[in-house]
């Protein structure tokens, strides 16, 4: 039985993991030349706690169900996830009307240990905040991660369990016949498949379209962010929202895995044709510091270390679109917007216990060697000095520093190329290399020369990403 996940997003990445554990032949596509580059690597990398959604809405039955799941999730995987729960706070009185329904939703959801704050609590454990605020809604089971992590690891865990990944291929068909998917067809050759499963994240419209199920169309919605310095450390302890509209959950001010402060996103509804705008605008950058600053008053733009845009996939009804579909075979995982992050886990084993073998009637057999486990590539900032130098004695290229904003060293760097970096974001997206302050204008040239050193390429053809983001053209001089 061949099953295609197409989308190696964080939802793709986490159902081609579970797809591993049975016994069938997975393979994954992804048209970005690694893992994580669409939807999943620009967003607030929250993992929420549930109580947003609306009872009875496709996004409630997975949200909390999926935040559940990050702590086995983290541990077997290995990714940074830190439950540093949430605040929805109120400056009017209307407002903390709105935190109690929040809660009785929450409680239909099956989210626990929800709690509405006074003024005087929040400001004990918030110092910071705004002191208008009248009350907050506590919710001690959010957290944060690295979504992008999440999908490498799951990724690389599920290749350890033979799944069969390609990237850098896109989809240009789906061939059906008799109402069943029989073949994919990419722009680097054709394959038969039994199973397709569509997480193509803004382009998941026009895989559906492929296969003659276009009953959907996915809307890009832009929101920008605005990263600060790692010094602002502390600066707040939990994820802070303002109360959420009709329109989107707000712009928040976030603490990320790294010490980092995120503020942001707005929402800009942009038209279809637009799912590759990512540019960020001097309107939405202003909004998200002047939100931003409204819940934290000593927000210093000053701290600035980059700005960037996200897009995420919506559709009309603002839901996930979620099942099997009349075409035999294919599986539709749409419209996966926020919570997507948090709800992409419980999604995973809903597409392997309950769409496959109930909607499908197919038993899957699961593996008896699937291992579940997958190691990080070391960080050495975050290993203590005796153990730093056992493995510098192994390899003494862990001793050498590349990356001095977050001391990323040359022993990281090459351990990310060999588990398939062969671009800047790659090694990026992996070890954390020129996400600091300098943004890579110190660390850069070493990381592309040690690119070029171990793919034995030269510096000309090493990417920043894609095809067209070259960073040096040639020599200057002989």
């Amino acid at each position: 039985m061949r099953v295609f996940v197409i989308g190696a997003g964080i939802t793709g990445s986490l159902i081609t993991r579970e797809l591993s554990k049975y016994d069938l032949e997975v393979h994954v596509i992804d048209k970005a030349p690694d893992i994580g580059w669409g939807v999943t690597k620009a967003n607030s990398a929250i993992v929420h706690g549930g109580y947003d959604d609306p009872p009875g809405s496709v996004r409630a039955q997975f949200a909390a169900l999926g935040n559940k799941m990050y702590d086995e999730l983290s541990n077997e995987l290995d990714f940074d996830f830190i439950r540093t729960g949430s605040y929805v706070v109120a400056f009017k009185e209307e407002d903390v009307e709105y935190l109690k329904e929040l809660k009785k939703r929450g409680v239909k959801n099956g989210v626990s240990n929800l709690e509405i704050l006074t003024s005087e609590e929040l400001k004990n454990r918030e110092p910071n905040l705004n002191k208008d605020i009248k009350a907050a809604l506590w919710c001690p089971t959010a957290g944060i991660t690295e979504p992008w992590e999440v999908s490498i690891a799951a990724i690389e865990n599920a290749k350890d369990n033979g799944a069969i990944v390609h990237l850098d291929e896109k989809v240009l068909d789906i061939i059906v016949q008799n109402q069943k998917v029989k073949k994919i067809l990419t722009d680097k050759g054709e394959y038969n498949a039994d199973i397709i499963i569509n997480a193509a994240g803004l382009f998941a419209d026009e895989i559906a379209k492929m296969a003659g199920v276009a009953d959907f169309e996915i809307f890009p919605r832009k929101g920008e962010y605005i990263l600060l310095d790692k010094k602002l450390k502390g600066l707040v302890n939990a994820v802070i929202f303002p109360t959420p509209t009709k329109k989107s959950k707000g712009i928040l001010v976030v603490p990320t895995v790294d010490g980092g402060i995120l503020l942001g996103p707005n929402a800009v509804d942009l038209p279809k044709d637009q799912k590759n705008n990512l540019e960020t605008t001097k309107e939405g950058l202003n909004e998200v510091y002047e939100k931003s600053k409204a819940l934290v008053p000593s927000i210093d733009i000053s701290y600035s270390v980059k700005t960037f845009a996200g897009l995420r996939p919506e559709t009309k009804n603002k839901d996930f679109i979620i099942g099997a579909t009349k075409i035999w075979g294919f599986i539709n995982v749409a419209g996966i917007r926020s919570p997507g992050l948090t709800a992409a886990p419980a999604i995973a084993k809903y597409i392997t216990e309950k769409v496959i073998p109930e909607d499908l009637g197919l038993n899957l057999s699961k593996k008896s060697n699937f291992n579940p486990f997958r190691k990080r590539i070391p960080h050495l900032e975050e290993t203590n000095l005796e153990e730093w130098e056992k493995i510098v004695k192994k390899d003494p290229r862990f001793g050498r520093t590349v990356c001095f904003c977050n001391n990323v060293s040359e022993g990281e760097i090459v351990e990310a190329i060999k588990r398939g970096a062969k671009t800047l974001d790659g090694v990026k997206f992996r070890t954390r290399a020129s996400f600091g302050r300098c943004q890579g204008g110190f660390c850069s040239l070493k990381i592309l020369e040690i690119i070029s050193r171990e793919l034995s390429i030269p510096l000309e053809e090493i990417k920043q990403n894609y095809k067209n983001s070259w960073i040096v053209k040639g020599k200057v001089r002989p």
